[in-house]
């Protein structure tokens, strides 16, 4: 493996940062695998994501949901064009470690013989523009139902530059924390903890919905769910597999790993509901499902099939008992249970990814030198800066947007509906 030399975290860092790379010619294989990926990745917003939280709120608030999902995709295209991205993958000179530079912004000098690796650059920038996408998205539904149309959008746009971005630079970019060793093959903590963090306090900062939590809020149409909660398991795989950028043994490790991850993820949450409640719901083998992939994507590239399933046990259950934990005990209303499943996952899954990415567990072996705990310890690390940053940031900047434009519709507004209220159109016929 590319670990076994002096040189792993520069080679570590080509793997996940072709952009440093170079390469002869274009791979039309790798090239192929990559133009699906991306197809998957926004496949997993829209419809997945979008379907998924649509069918958990009410039957007032489904269009408002779609609509985010939908503004949130085409306002982050057009940020990561002017400027996200390039702040990420471009050469920063001596702001390297913390941020990259502007040189790429609106792509001046990419043309279609441009590469990054041995794909084309205009193709690396749409893969990466996917994950940008679906990481604000997954916002959402920590506010839904309450959040005003424009403070979302401001929020969205504002989080992706100055929390996003960052943290992205550090771990993919060539930034500090890849320096240091850490993993995260597909987004666990650039992606899952970072949201999951920036939903926990946009809930906090925003408060419960009006009737939370003793009226009861259940999910309008599980069918809905179900269907969206299968094309985020379908588009997941581009998600994980597509980031290895190539279409090898990785890419099908990665492949195998998500899957097993999901399904055991599934089965778990589905067992302990039935163990607790006697009956197992729909709702929950899809949570578990989240869950489970949520919690294998930092361990996609580094682990194998044995620790996917016990990445996947582990996340049904740790997941299942930080949603119970932060509605019942800590009465936090995060709608749609972003934090628990998303960032307790994240966090779980990039610790776990620094014992099963040893060797003898199955996994592609740590760099020469390095032990479990070192390994861990780094992960530690990533994950407390992700909490720090994302936490601070995403408070500030909607305690700026109150203050200024106001976070969340009136009382009134709110038992009308966001569907008739923001958009002045209804879900369905007979509302």
């Amino acid at each position: 493996m590319f670990f076994k030399n002096n040189n792993y975290k520069l080679s570590f860092a080509l793997l996940l940062t072709p952009g440093l790379a170079s390469a002869a010619e274009l791979n039309q294989a790798n090239t192929a695998w990559i133009l699906t990926s991306t197809a998957l990745v926004l496949f997993m917003t829209i419809p997945g994501l979008s379907l998924f939280y649509a069918g958990l709120v009410r039957s007032k608030n489904v269009l408002s949901v779609l609509m985010q999902c939908f503004a949130i995709t085409c306002l982050i295209s057009i940020v990561w064009l002017a400027g996200a991205y390039s702040l990420i993958f471009a050469d920063g000179g001596e702001t390297q470690k913390y941020l990259g530079g502007l040189t790429k912004a609106f792509l001046p000098d990419i043309d279609t013989g441009s590469l990054t690796g041995d794909i084309p650059e205009t193709l690396y920038f749409m893969f990466q523009m996917t994950f940008a996408i679906i990481t604000p998205a997954l916002i959402v539904g920590a506010f839904a139902e309450r959040m005003k149309f424009s403070a979302m959008l401001w929020f969205s746009g504002l989080w992706l530059c100055l929390v996003y971005v960052p943290i992205c630079h550090w771990m993919w970019g060539g930034g500090w924390l890849a320096e240091l060793g850490a993993m995260d093959f597909a987004g666990g903590i650039v992606i899952h903890i970072n949201a999951g963090v920036a939903a926990l306090v946009s809930a906090l900062v925003i408060g419960r919905r009006k009737g939370f939590p003793t009226t009861a809020m259940p999910p309008h149409n599980m069918t809905m769910v179900v269907t969206g909660a299968g094309m985020l398991w379908v588009g997941w795989f581009g998600f994980n597999a597509g980031s290895a950028l190539t279409s090898d043994g990785r890419a099908g490790m990665a492949m195998l790993v998500t899957h097993i991850g999901a399904a055991a993820g599934s089965l778990t949450w589905m067992t302990i509901e039935w163990v607790r409640y006697g009956k197992p719901s729909v709702l929950g083998i899809v949570t578990g499902m989240v869950a489970g992939l949520g919690t294998i994507t930092p361990a996609s590239g580094f682990v194998g099939p044995a620790g996917a399933l016990f990445i996947g046990i582990t996340a049904g259950v740790v997941c299942f008992f930080a949603t119970q934990y932060v509605k019942r005990k800590l009465v936090i209303d995060d709608s749609l249970d972003v934090f628990p499943v998303h960032g307790v996952g994240g966090i779980t899954g990039s610790l776990l990814t620094g014992v099963f990415v040893e060797r003898s567990l199955g996994g592609i072996g740590l760099p020469e030198g390095v032990t479990i705990p070192h390994q861990v310890g780094v992960q530690l690390l990533a994950i407390v800066v992700t909490i720090v940053w994302s936490a601070l940031f995403s408070y500030l900047i909607l305690k700026a947007l109150d203050k200024c434009i106001g976070l969340r519709v009136s009382a009134d507004e709110e038992v009308q509906g966001l569907d008739q209220v923001l958009h002045e159109e209804t879900g369905y016929l007979d509302l």
